[in-house]
């Protein structure tokens, strides 16, 4: 009944069947995959938020070499992690970030060197602010003065930004669209972290103009909803092609014959109306 099955054409059916069903699993795991990679990193974030603090280097391992030089990037268990730093703001490299939008309005988030005593720096986000009143989105805004003297940080670990393009000094500030700390280290006078630090305390205190950048989760169930997408459509996939050669089968069978069509003619005619 089912030696139709052994046919080229059939057996082309097979083959192309189990080539989709194979790849929708291997769609699905890659998702799944993702799925735990983003589940991993919302789970970093929320221990982030009650750890005590560790000391920056247990995380930033000190950069070697002269001006402009990258330390390593933070390994990927360590970012999200709080830590703690010591040193000197260099308000004559602060960095501009544009394009950067809280609340539906499009502003900065503010970056300053923290000179630390070994002569390196780390680059820490002091927070986000609009921009000026009644000036367009690309105007610098007025930033607030970083405290002088030695100031104390704590804040998230945070990996650096890739394709920032160019980074441009404009009215003695450093502006970029993407915070590239290779790109930024370069107009640097000294060595920098592989990450920076996201500001979410300070001694002396953070001026009051800055806003708290928030740290949002990823979107890990839209990934395990795939997930289950393409496991579902392989097995649609390898029912469909059994559902169809069933009818094949049952065709050949002479099982499903189509139904006599009724005979209009042997129907009794409507009466006519007076």
């Amino acid at each position: 009944m089912y030696r139709f099955l052994l046919t080229p054409r059939w057996l082309g059916y097979l083959a192309l069947t189990l080539v989709a069903a194979t790849v929708m699993v291997f769609l699905g795991n890659w998702q799944l995959d993702r799925y735990r990679g983003r589940t991993a990193i919302n789970d970093r974030i929320d221990a982030g938020a009650t750890m005590t603090p560790a000391p920056l280097r247990d995380a930033l391992p000190a950069p070697t070499g002269g001006a402009g030089a990258v330390g390593p990037a933070p390994a990927e268990e360590l970012t999200w992690s709080r830590v703690t730093a010591t040193g000197r703001y260099d308000s004559a490299n602060t960095v501009l970030i544009r394009g950067r939008t809280v609340d539906r309005t499009v502003g900065f988030e503010v970056l300053t060197p923290l000179v630390l005593a070994d002569g390196s720096a780390v680059l820490v986000d002091r927070g986000w602010i609009p921009p000026a009143p009644g000036a367009g989105a690309t105007v610098q805004p007025q930033v607030p003065a970083a405290p002088g003297g030695e100031v104390t940080v704590t804040g998230r670990v945070v990996a650096s930004e890739s394709g920032g393009g160019g980074v441009s000094r404009r009215d003695g500030k450093l502006e970029a669209r993407r915070i590239d700390i290779p790109r930024l280290a370069e107009q640097l006078p000294y060595p920098v972290t592989g990450g920076y630090v996201l500001l979410d305390g300070q001694t002396p205190a953070a001026d009051p103009a800055f806003r708290a950048v928030q740290i949002g989760h990823t979107n890990n169930w839209q990934n395990f909803g795939y997930v289950w997408q393409w496991w579902i459509f392989a097995v649609m996939s390898l029912f469909g092609y059994g559902w169809v050669a069933r009818r094949e089968a049952r065709r050949l069978a002479g099982l499903d014959k189509p139904g006599e069509p009724a005979d209009r003619a042997a129907e009794p005619a409507a009466p006519t109306s007076a």
